[in-house]
């Protein structure tokens, strides 16, 4: 009986310590992004991953999201943040450090890469995989994948010939797309996405480049009536790569059970996710601003192959300034138009 006793008591003693053990296993993981909480990133990509990884782990890992900058900050700090271990993951863009990411910055490069979002990501990550990690060597990174090719948004006239360009003022989301513009004859303009709607309004911009996702999200649609692209064959205007990326040392703090369960919902499998979404977006923009009257022009390929050549002076710059850092600029180039071709849709 006093032996009995005495197991018992060493029994219970040891469920605190095993109890603590089960809950040391678990971790939550803070998700930081800069759009709000009914952005289709947060609820179509941000939401089902965090799902997907507390699945596989077996509900050992959990998701604390701060959307719209919750954690302080501005997008181009978000990098820093994931870095510096304010956040264990974020999404941002490379090419909001200008500078910071030069070989990711090929994939930014005019008419290099195919418009849609799932095509745009899919070469977007095989570039990264061959040519770009370097880049990416303090962080455990998510997925690289594309914003979709920006349009251009219009309010009194279509912009349908290389010509149409001058004097033209645009909101530009990127520095290649104001590069892009600025060697097409028009007025690149740096605005907050937030403050376009009023801008074009107002008649301070003559309009915006940005993806179709975007335009409804941000009211741009009711003040824009003419919407231009390329034919879907061809590669667009410009591209912005994004990034969802993971603090290095709290992914290597994981279990293997638990990194299992990052990277079985990372890499491709995270880019397809992102690139479906944006398409997704991208269908259902086109069909709202279609129905209530607006004007989407596709660009006649003797036009289009004019603009391409107006904006190669872009590529030659680039690819000048990347030689200087000791980079093979046109190798670089030449890889983004070899991975963009083989994602081209036919």
């Amino acid at each position: 009986m006093t032996f009995r006793l005495h197991t018992l008591a060493a029994l219970f003693a040891t469920l605190p310590l095993a109890l603590g053990a089960v809950q040391a296993q678990e971790v939550t993981i803070k998700f930081s992004h800069f759009l709000a909480p009914n952005s289709n990133f947060h609820k179509n990509v941000a939401e089902p991953w965090c799902a997907a990884i507390a699945k596989d782990s077996g509900g050992k890992l959990k998701c604390q999201l701060y959307p719209a900058l919750q954690l302080g900050g501005t997008p181009p700090q978000l990098a820093d943040q994931v870095k510096n271990g304010v956040a264990d993951v974020v999404w941002t863009s490379p090419s909001y450090s200008t500078g910071r990411f030069p070989r990711t910055e090929a994939l930014e490069l005019p008419f290099s890469l195919p418009p849609g979002g799932l095509d745009g990501s899919k070469a977007m990550w095989e570039y990264y995989q061959k040519h770009g990690q370097e880049d990416f060597k303090d962080f455990k990174v998510l997925a690289i994948f594309s914003a979709s090719n920006v349009v251009m948004s219009t309010a009194s006239k279509p912009i349908l010939t290389v010509d149409g360009f001058k004097g033209v003022k645009l909101r530009s989301p990127s520095r290649f797309a104001a590069l892009f513009l600025t060697a097409l004859g028009g007025t690149p303009v740096n605005m907050p996405i937030a403050q376009v709607t009023e801008g074009i309004s107002k008649g301070v911009i003559d309009g915006a480049m940005a993806p179709w996702e975007v335009l409804p999200a941000t009211k741009i649609d009711e003040v824009t009536k003419y919407h231009m692209e390329g034919a879907a064959n061809q590669p667009g205007f410009t591209q912005t790569p994004m990034a969802i990326l993971m603090n290095k040392a709290k992914y290597e703090s994981l279990s293997p059970e638990l990194k299992a369960a990052i990277d079985k919902n990372s890499g491709l499998k995270l880019v397809e996710l992102t690139g479906s979404v944006w398409d997704s977006g991208n269908v259902d923009a086109r069909k709202k601003m279609s129905a209530q009257g607006n004007k989407v022009l596709v660009i006649k390929p003797e036009d289009y192959n004019g603009m391409k050549k107006a904006a190669a002076s872009v590529e030659a710059d680039w690819i000048k300034q990347a030689d200087g850092k000791g980079l093979d600029g046109k190798k670089l180039a030449a890889e983004v138009h070899a991975i963009g071709a083989k994602y081209m849709p036919k």
